[in-house]
């Protein structure tokens, strides 16, 4: 395949209750549906509350094998649990193996690995890193050997989580810190990023647009396909607007382009139900 286009939708929030979010997951739809990428990437919150409600992942699983292309999916904390950090306060909704699992039942897998266009694609569930779960440590050994055969490929990596907010040392606050990898995890992530060729860390959940390159690692935040935060209850970083990201992949190359489908509308996060 000399090209691969790849779509990433991410933070869609998904609930029959969430009509202003159904409508734009479906402005998002439409705009696939004319559009056709080879793939679909969501990465993560899907659901609008999955981890207590068994009816947001099928709503949710509707809407997405109603797409006209394959879809791929990592979790989010919205569904299946946050993780811990060292500073923050415990998590309300803690991620656990009966969440993980459901995730898995209902989207299949929550970190894999693809091949296309010279390219390696992975996807990792960095919800649980940092939880101490037998599957943590499984799914770190997974991507040791994902990475020890790569086979000289360029490697794009997608998660929830971003990496950090600018550097690898950024400090972690109390404030921020549910919005990166946390530490030591990210310390252990990065040393094992340092000997291969990856090229583009893709992740979502902080609902802002960003796209910034460090070294050659290009770092893409996907916006949410549903709504905004606003500035009272989370400062500005980067574009605060809904939207989704498209990709194309040649051999050793890829662009980035940042969308926003036809119809597709900033609902902010206060006038959603139960919010």
């Amino acid at each position: 395949m000399p090209e691969f286009r790849l779509t990433q939708i991410s933070d869609p929030h998904l609930a029959r209750n969430q009509p202003k979010l159904t409508d734009n997951f479906n402005r998002v739809s439409e705009y696939i549906n004319a559009t056709r990428p080879d793939l679909v990437i969501n990465s993560g919150d899907v659901t609008f509350d999955g981890p207590t409600s068994a009816d947001d992942f099928a709503f949710a699983k509707s809407l997405h094998d109603a797409l006209p292309v394959d879809c791929r999916f990592i979790p989010g904390n919205h569904d299946i649990g946050d993780n811990p950090t060292a500073v923050g306060p415990v998590p309300t909704q803690a991620v656990t193996p009966a969440t993980c699992q459901a995730f898995v039942s209902t989207f299949g897998e929550d970190h894999w690995r693809f091949e296309a266009a010279d390219w390696c694609f992975i996807g990792l569930n960095s919800l649980v890193m940092n939880t101490g779960l037998a599957f943590e440590a499984e799914q770190f050994d997974w991507f040791a050997a994902q990475l020890e055969n790569l086979g000289g490929k360029p490697l794009a990596l997608f998660m929830h989580k971003a990496l950090y907010l600018n550097a690898p040392d950024d400090p972690e606050l109390p404030s921020t810190a549910i919005r990166y990898i946390p530490q030591p995890v990210r310390a252990k992530l990065i040393e094992l990023l340092s000997d291969v060729d990856v090229r583009l860390i893709a992740s979502g959940h902080v609902h802002q647009r960003r796209d910034f390159t460090r070294g050659r690692v290009r770092q893409v935040w996907a916006p949410s396909s549903g709504f905004i935060i606003p500035d009272d209850r989370q400062e500005l970083i980067g574009i605060k607007e809904t939207g989704l990201v498209e990709y194309r992949f040649q051999p050793d190359a890829f662009e980035v382009r940042h969308v926003r489908a036809p119809g597709q509308v900033n609902v902010d996060m206060g006038s959603l139900v139960g919010v």
